[in-house]
């Protein structure tokens, strides 16, 4: 499984059925659980922990250190989860002491082709990125979002949970939870309907957050306003709740 011309580190701790393909790196302080397959040419550095089954495909870089020239040797990590597929190309960077310190990817996922993610972001579970999604630093991903092709996100933005952003968008705000957007600069469109549809969300609930994004948007209300009425409507439908706590997070103000 480990193919011959591979150049493993000795400290490097591989789990059971883990495979590496010709011509990979795996450096001294990497752990990669049971099962994961490295493709061929692939580079696995820096304190990175890989989880269980991940697929990482030909010419990805792992754990590199950060494009940031405050970074000066520390100490910080790279920390992904089970089962992601990591397309070629992709380039993941450790963390840097400035933030936690850790860059921390969820399980799930899927990252086409030359994804990067910059140091300190924080991705969730079930996320798509499509090719060329860039990420700089400091970035927050939800749960089950999707950002197309060239999709641009600014250091330090939230990108909420269930929202979808077409592809060369450019997002140098927060994206509220459930919102789908696009252009340059990105503007709302609406909320994920047949997202939410297939998770599992009752109509009673897609109604609500239908409710809730028509307040943000469409009524001219302050959004102090607006979430004072979403407030009052989470008390019956809590499925509103990702909204509240993303509005209190949120640093870099919403796309409106």
């Amino acid at each position: 499984m480990i193919h011959p011309t591979a150049i493993i580190h000795p400290g490097a701790q591989l789990g059971a059925n883990v495979s590496v393909g010709p011509y990979a790196v795996i450096d001294e302080y990497v752990v990669i659980g049971d099962g994961t397959s490295i493709g061929p040419h692939s580079v696995i550095t820096g304190r990175t922990s890989i989880g269980r089954e991940n697929r990482i495909f030909s010419f990805a870089s792992i754990g590199e250190i950060p494009q940031d020239k405050k970074y000066a040797g520390e100490p910080t990590q790279l920390v992904i989860g089970d089962r992601n597929t990591i397309r070629e190309y992709c380039n993941f960077n450790i963390g840097t002491a400035q933030d936690t310190g850790v860059t921390r990817i969820g399980s799930d996922n899927w990252f086409m082709a030359s994804v990067h993610i910059g140091h300190d972001c924080q991705v969730g579970d079930q996320i798509i990125m499509a090719n060329n999604v860039t990420l700089g630093g400091h970035v927050t991903v939800g749960d089950w979002a999707i950002l197309g092709g060239m999709a641009a996100v600014h250091q330090f933005v939230h990108v909420g949970a269930h929202c979808m952003a077409g592809g060369g968008s450019i997002i140098t705000q927060d994206i509220p939870p459930f919102v789908m957007c696009s252009g340059n600069p990105v503007a709302p469109h609406g909320i994920n309907s047949e997202g939410l549809r297939r998770r599992g969300y009752s109509a009673e609930a897609i109604a609500t957050i239908k409710r809730a994004y028509k307040a943000i948007y469409r009524q001219s209300l302050s959004l102090d306003q607006a979430r004072a009425l979403i407030a009052a409507w989470n008390e019956e439908v809590p499925e509103l709740q990702p909204l509240m706590d993303f509005f209190a997070a949120s640093t870099r103000g919403i796309i409106r």
